[in-house]
């Protein structure tokens, strides 16, 4: 039997249209902002632009919400759950400028310097997360988690795929550089990935230990710590933290 095509549309057929659209607020709410149109007088442009808004933000919502699972953070952390007052030196302005988000626009770098317990993880995963908030695509990892991550695709054959983790996003997020010496195939592969985001994408580095000293960290390999110094420092705002460990804060104190 064949549909009328004169027959009148039901409330259930437009809920099923905009399930079909995948329009989901619209779905939802439809029929209670009729109500309310029809209620507050509201023109039939009125009734449209509170349904397409809402979809639009519900839309944006989401968006958000995936970043954020797809930037691997191991916890969410604000720049307001941050103690400025416990470090004995922090640039505090010049932390707040980075939470401009400036540098990912200008595909430039962050480096946190800093000892054990300072905050500087708390600071970058703020950033990633505000960057991911602000729409753009940010992935964190650790420096350790990268070089073993790439080595492993590297003996399985996969890994330019790999790689491509750590070279598309936006900002790619690099915790705790200095914490383990890296070897030289290490060292290798993280160049790899420093060289490719070069003037394309922005890092964030954390670290516990000055410039002078990163020669330590991959293998006392002095070229190739001078490469990587070159490509990062190029264009990059540096963050030095001093102080006493936050996570010693109980026992610190009397």
């Amino acid at each position: 039997m064949s549909q009328d095509k004169n027959a009148k549309p039901t409330p259930d057929d437009l809920h099923q249209q905009l399930g079909y659209l995948k329009l989901p607020f619209m779905q939802e709410y439809c029929e209670e902002l009729a109500k309310q149109a029809a209620q507050n007088q509201w023109s039939h442009v009125e009734f449209l632009r509170r349904l397409v808004e809402g979809e639009a933000a519900a839309r944006q919502d989401r968006a958000r919400d995936r970043r954020i699972q797809q930037a691997r953070f191991p916890v969410l952390k604000t720049l307001e759950q941050f103690d400025f007052t416990w470090p004995t030196k922090i640039n505090r302005l010049a932390v707040q400028n980075l939470f401009r988000l400036k540098f990912i626009e200008d595909k430039a770098n962050a480096i946190v310097i800093g000892g054990v317990g300072l905050g500087k993880s708390h600071l970058a995963i703020a950033l990633g997360y505000a960057a991911a908030v602000a729409g753009f695509r940010v992935r964190f990892t650790t420096t350790i988690d990268v070089v073993n991550t790439l080595s492993a695709a590297h003996n399985a054959g996969r890994f330019v795929q790999e790689l491509k983790k750590y070279t598309r996003p936006d900002l790619l997020v690099c915790d705790e550089l200095g914490y383990l010496p890296i070897d030289k195939r290490g060292a290798d592969l993280l160049f790899q990935i420093i060289s490719q985001r070069y003037e394309c994408g922005s890092i964030i580095l954390t670290t516990n230990k000055v410039f002078k000293h990163w020669p330590s960290i991959f293998n006392n390999d002095a070229t190739l710590t001078s490469a990587i110094l070159d490509r990062i420092l190029h264009h990059a705002e540096t963050v030095v933290i001093e102080g006493k460990s936050y996570r010693m804060k109980d026992r610190i104190e009397p």
